[in-house]
């Protein structure tokens, strides 16, 4: 695996290294060696989630989970295409509110590493979209948070007009500085 640091520091966009032979390919997409030497990411997988997305333009975001159970998180689209952004919701960073995105697809072996509170969502830039997050803390719906895909303190540009957004994630605040 590849790790290259993103302008969020913490946040990395990963590269797998298929192997490629007549059957097809093979890759890791995550060892824990990797995380932690030489970069000192503690990352430790405790839940994996799918989601599948019928059509293009849907929005899911952006989502976090307030302490005590912040979550890391390892984004990779395993079917179609997203485009997948990172919000920093750290106050003491210097990158405080910024964003960071990247196009995730399933023919370009890369994924999103998203380190504790960040803030997370995608669009999706193809019909029939598979997305996995790999978790470091289990889900509490108590602590479950997020702030408007179009919140003016963060400025996300989007590709597309999002065409489909839960009821949820449309009545989220906007983020209080």
């Amino acid at each position: 695996m590849k790790f290259f640091q993103t302008k969020l520091k913490g946040s990395y966009v990963i590269e797998t290294e298929p192997k490629f032979d007549e059957r097809g390919s093979f890759s890791r997409i995550f060892c824990k060696n990797e995380f932690l030497n030489p970069r000192g990411i503690d990352f430790t997988v405790v839940q994996c989630n799918a989601a599948h997305n019928r059509k293009k333009a849907t929005l899911r975001g952006m989502h976090y989970q307030a302490n005590p159970f912040q979550e890391a998180k390892l984004i990779k689209c395993i079917k179609g295409a997203i485009y997948d952004v990172a919000v920093d919701l750290r106050p003491n960073s210097p990158t405080f509110c910024q964003w960071f995105s990247l196009e995730l697809n399933s023919d370009n072996h890369k994924m999103l590493y998203i380190p504790k509170d960040f803030a997370h969502g995608y669009l999706t830039l193809k019909d029939d979209t598979e997305v996995l997050y790999f978790v470091s803390e289990f889900y509490h719906p108590e602590s479950e948070k997020g702030s408007r895909w179009n919140d003016p303190a963060f400025g996300i540009t989007w590709p597309l007009k999002p065409k489909m957004i839960s009821d949820k994630d449309m009545k989220f605040p906007d983020f209080a500085k």
